[in-house]
């Protein structure tokens, strides 16, 4: 029998993470059975629990449980365990032996994305990055380590952006030039890479972003996938190049896939398959 994997979430129909893992699965000789589960609101340990007792081997969470799965998991010495206990956020469960170890991936996956796929390494590069919650704190660390320049967060609530960045400079050691400043103050700077780690996207709308932060050369990128958010097409009509999250979604399955069978798949066709099946848009420029 297949060994069981699946996402846990609510909502999780819309997930293209069963997809992303059979082709993972397929392209490695890996005999595995990856799934969906719609967790209710009030009972994702319950749900978690189920899976694993009936044999299930590994989990990926997405919202909104990363937290409540950060509650139920040991960690591991991993770099992604430890990511996962900086953020306070897991997307990874893996059963070892009779614990279930948490990590998570989705930084890891977002710097695959920039610096392999979309060859803008981050060392040195002035950073840029709009949000301060879940989705941001699952980044931070892992866009620290690369060394960049100037990592700038940016929110409309300056107490959730003050709070972020005081965390990780005690989770992370973070020193240096790692701020917080208010949209407006934004004027007159320029960085080299904007990514939008809000849901503004999903809304079709977009953070209060002033025209001038994009830098010749810049990369704008938008955690959202499958669509031409106002902020991409924002940054596009001030010269940036521009990327949606696609590539982040298929590079942290693949870390995922990673820790759970010892083998990380290539990850550009799966990329390249996707778009194509969904009509979707690459980086431009």
């Amino acid at each position: 029998m297949a060994d069981q994997y699946a996402v846990i979430g609510n909502p999780v129909e819309h997930s293209l993470s069963p997809a992303i893992h059979a082709e993972f699965a397929r392209a490695t000789g890996q005999d595995l059975a990856y799934g969906k589960i719609l967790a209710p609101l009030g009972g994702f340990e319950a749900a978690v629990s189920k899976f694993f007792k009936e044999g299930g081997k590994g989990l990926n969470v997405t919202l909104p449980f990363k937290r409540r799965a950060w509650d139920m998991v040991n960690f591991s010495t991993d770099a992604e365990s430890g990511y996962a206990i900086d953020a306070e956020a897991v997307n990874t469960i893996k059963l070892t032996g009779e614990k279930l170890f948490g990590y998570n991936t989705d930084g890891l996956g977002l710097i695959a994305d920039l610096e392999q796929n979309l060859r803008l390494p981050i060392r040195g590069k002035r950073v840029l990055l709009m949000g301060a919650g879940g989705a941001t704190y699952g980044v931070v660390h892992p866009i620290l380590a690369r060394e960049p320049g100037l990592l700038v967060v940016a929110n409309r609530t300056m107490d959730k952006a003050n709070q972020l960045v005081a965390h990780f400079q005690k989770k992370a050691g973070a020193v240096g030039r790692f701020s917080a400043k208010p949209y407006e103050q934004l004027s007159g700077s320029q960085f080299d890479l904007v990514i939008n780690a809000t849901s503004a996207g999903l809304k079709n709308e977009m953070p209060s972003l002033p025209a001038e932060v994009f830098a010749p050369g810049a990369l704008a990128y938008d955690m959202v996938y499958g669509k031409e958010t106002p902020f991409l097409k924002f940054a596009a009509s001030h010269g940036a190049r521009t990327s949606d999250g696609l590539g982040m979604l298929v590079e942290q399955a693949a870390e995922s896939f990673s820790i759970w069978r010892g083998v990380r798949p290539e990850t550009r066709p799966v990329i390249d398959l996707l778009r194509r099946e969904r009509g979707g848009r690459s980086a431009e420029g």
